[in-house]
């Protein structure tokens, strides 16, 4: 059984397609089930601000990694991957396609493709960050030129995260790699469909979606989630639309600002997000807007008769997507 891929920057509909084309499979007698490849849906009770498919949404098609996690866990990439090949192993097992969906452009490369992450030390990891915490990420940096400056040429200054475990990675091991690994799948029969929209409706989508979720309860739902330990969740606290909530209810940001800081970040995420995937070429693009479940279905089709490369429908519905700006 293949594994189907759906990529495609925030609000080009890839879950409700996804629903979509598993029941549709499920008509041809073909079980599918979705397997969350979205960093943040895995926290139970982040349900708005992720824009997490609903119960309702969800009936009859089985998910997988979504609501496993408390707030005040960590997500790491090598944890998530383990734990989304399992899944997909199992589905295969079971004589099913497994269906991944997400906006996590690390979390699917690390999934479907050959990538090896250095070891860690937890011990390790909290005094760093603790030093992250009480210093700075520039005085890490630092630290980090000194001990390997072709490693820290390749992050940036400000990026405190990426700092301590270049850092965790050298203290442990004696050397840091900076760079990702190059496009090698380590799974079999992957088929990745990319969702492509064009850059202003996508912009008027995110706005029209940060709007939504604040009208539909945002800030309670991250009230509520304080007072279940978000604050001491080192990745989900960093949330897109929750850390701007978050400022929001300490009083140090106006309503319309946590908006808009949210809009903006969103729209930042999603540039970053489809520069990543349009240098991938194994990805076929559609055109989100008129892209069909029936074309979908069709390449998948193929793809369950022939393990080889298969190419995307008649062409109908492909768009190449442009270079990033």
């Amino acid at each position: 059984m293949p594994v189907i891929t759906l990529v495609g920057a925030t609000a080009t509909g890839k879950s409700s397609l996804a629903i979509e084309l598993a029941r549709a499979l499920g008509c041809d007698g073909v079980s599918a089930e979705i397997v969350n490849a979205d960093s943040m849906l895995v926290y139970r009770g982040m349900d708005i601000g992720t824009a997490k498919p609903s119960f309702e949404e969800r009936a009859g098609v089985p998910h997988h990694l979504i609501d496993i996690m408390d707030v005040r866990e960590s997500a790491s990439v090598a944890v998530f991957r383990d734990l989304a090949r399992a899944s997909i192993a199992d589905v295969r097992a079971r004589g099913g396609v497994p269906i991944l969906v997400g906006g996590s452009a690390l979390y699917l490369h690390a999934i479907v493709d050959r990538f090896d992450f250095p070891p860690t030390d937890d011990s390790v990891r909290a005094r760093l960050e603790q030093e992250l915490e009480d210093k700075g990420a520039p005085v890490l940096y630092t630290r980090l030129q000194t001990a390997d400056p072709k490693a820290a040429a390749g992050i940036l200054p400000t990026n405190g995260r990426r700092i301590v475990r270049a850092l965790e990675a050298l203290e442990l091991t004696g050397s840091f790699t900076p760079t990702l690994p190059a496009w090698e799948y380590a799974l079999d029969n992957v088929v990745q469909i990319g969702l492509d929209l064009d850059r202003p409706e996508m912009d008027k989508r995110i706005e029209a979606r940060v709007h939504a979720m604040w009208e539909h309860g945002l800030v309670e739902e991250v009230r509520g989630l304080l007072d279940h330990g978000l604050r001491q969740g080192k990745t989900a606290s960093r949330a897109i639309g929750y850390a701007q909530t978050i400022a929001y209810i300490d009083q140090q940001v106006t309503a319309d600002q946590a908006k808009e800081s949210t809009t903006i970040r969103t729209r930042q995420f999603s540039r970053k997000q489809l520069s990543w995937w349009r240098r991938d070429p194994r990805i076929h693009w559609a055109r989100s807007e008129s892209v069909s479940v029936d074309d979908i279905r069709a390449l998948v089709t193929r793809a369950l008769e022939d393990s080889d490369r298969v190419e995307v429908g008649n062409g109908a519905n492909e768009t190449t997507p442009g270079s990033p700006e």
